[in-house]
């Protein structure tokens, strides 16, 4: 008889991520796929105990809000992304490439938070003290209110917060901050975990706003153990194209306020200044009507922005013609190369096909189809229409278009621009002033109204088909069968 002994416990290995254990040790935990956070030894199961608390319970409608209310950070973009400002005690990570400008427009909210007659601590421990102030001088960010110290120890960190007692501490970068009396890799999940969350502690403590800096991975997520984005309240992501100097600021998690608003600025010698209006940063200027070219109206969080889509076809003589895209998901350009082929005729196995944003934009919202698809057609055909024409919808695979939402704040972004047609979905029924919109029904019907493809019909059809489109509010494209 064999009598067997079960393993203690102490002899596995464990995930402090998820709590997956394994014999034998790992680089990877095998269930959150999390590398270096699998260790020897595992956490003994604790009791807990009640205790007393310290405050009692309040009724909802008891509880005080002036400690929860958001002080702006006078950087209306920012504003605009965080709400109406930063709220006491939360903790904001701000994520991005390096050298994107994380902080430069962390130094300059320092800035504007100082001049407000508010103590502001600013740590740096990627650079010297002398280093900040040089870029402070450069964009005019010296306040008398504003603190500088050049700390990589999370306890000196915390004595700077004992002393001064700032009202707002912005930490450059929480990667690089180490934990003392512990043998974590600085950077590592657990330094970083622990590191973090002792500051959330000081933050909800004090009342006191942090703002922290991340790194980012190759792939553009944050870089640490993904609780780090569940300790923070506000997680922000700072992006734009190296070549030009347009930034954009996405709030991916925001405990406060929207979670899908975006903030639009501009990096220029000076510093980092606030894009208001940036729906011309997107376009080109052309002299006369250009094939290949379109416009549309995409939604960045719950602004409108003018994008233009420019497209190239040219003869291919390879086997596999070429498929390029730029600030277009390949994807669906693929699906409407398709769609622009099997359903309206567009012959285009043969040739290479390129399709572009203008300015580093990034579409990535459906309505932006029918633009890319009036786009690739006209530099087909190589045909371009007589005026500027706004194109909405989201294209189906057998042709059909069909309705975006916040349709009227996209028309209303297009009228207040000064355009006059728009090309909508059938259906829409919507009306905006100074402003003709077309609705049709699919791609063939849009390519139609704009000249882009004729079909031939017999002189019987001619005379009882209906239009495949319809002007609202009159004096739009004009149908050929109806004029």
């Amino acid at each position: 008889m064999v009598l067997g002994m079960a393993k203690s416990t102490a002899n596995l290995y464990r995930c402090s991520e998820c709590g997956w254990t394994t014999p034998r040790w790992v680089g990877r935990c095998g269930e959150c796929q999390t590398w270096g956070s699998v260790a020897l030894g595992a956490t003994p199961t604790r009791r807990v105990s009640s205790a007393a608390p310290i405050e009692p319970a309040l009724p909802i409608n008891r509880v005080p809000l002036d400690s929860a209310r958001a002080i702006p950070t006078r950087i209306g973009e920012l504003d605009r992304v965080l709400g109406t400002g930063i709220t006491p005690g939360a903790v904001v990570l701000l994520a991005g490439e390096p050298g994107v400008g994380k902080s430069t427009l962390l130094l300059e909210v320092a800035n504007r938070w100082a001049r407000a007659g508010r103590r502001t601590l600013y740590v740096t421990a990627e650079e010297s003290a002398a280093q900040v102030r040089l870029r402070a001088e450069r964009t005019s960010a010296v306040a008398e209110e504003l603190y500088l110290a050049a700390e990589d120890d999370l306890g000196t960190v915390l004595g700077h917060i004992e002393q001064l007692d700032p009202e707002l501490l912005v930490l450059d970068s929480v990667q690089t901050v180490q934990m003392p009396g512990t043998d974590a890799v600085v950077g590592g999940v657990a330094q970083v975990k622990e590191v973090t969350a002792a500051l959330v502690r000081v933050a909800k403590q004090r009342a006191m706003p942090v703002m922290l800096v991340g790194h980012v991975t190759k792939e553009g997520t944050v870089a640490g153990p993904r609780t780090l984005e569940h300790l923070v309240d506000v997680v922000l992501s700072f992006d734009g194209d190296r070549s030009s100097g347009f930034r954009l600021l996405r709030a991916t998690k925001n405990r406060f306020g929207p979670a899908d608003e975006v903030g639009c600025f501009e990096m220029t010698e000076s510093g980092i200044t606030e894009v208001t209006d940036p729906s011309g940063l997107f376009t080109s200027q052309h002299g006369e009507p250009t094939p290949g070219t379109c416009l549309t109206i995409s939604l960045a969080g719950r602004r409108p922005l003018l994008t233009e889509v420019q497209a190239l076809v040219a003869p291919s003589a390879a086997p596999v013609p070429r498929r390029v895209t730029h600030g277009v998901e390949s994807s669906r350009v693929a699906m409407i190369l398709a769609v622009l082929q099997r359903r309206a005729g567009i012959r285009l196995h043969t040739r290479e096909v390129y399709v572009s944003t203008v300015g580093g934009a990034r579409l990535s919202d459906p309505a932006s189809d029918l633009a890319t698809a009036i786009a690739v057609a006209s530099a087909a055909s190589d045909r371009a229409f007589g005026r500027p024409v706004v194109a909405l919808g989201e294209v189906g695979l057998s042709g059909e278009l069909r309705r975006v939402p916040d349709l009227d704040r996209r028309l209303t972004e297009a009228a207040r621009l000064g355009f006059t047609v728009a090309l909508v979905p059938a259906g829409s029924a919507t009306r905006v002033h100074d402003l003709r919109v077309v609705e049709v029904a699919s791609v063939g019907a849009a390519l139609e109204a704009l000249h882009l493809l004729r079909r031939p019909r017999p002189d019987s059809e001619a005379s009882t088909a209906r239009p495949r489109f319809t002007v609202v509010d009159g004096g739009g494209i004009a149908d050929e069968q109806g004029a």
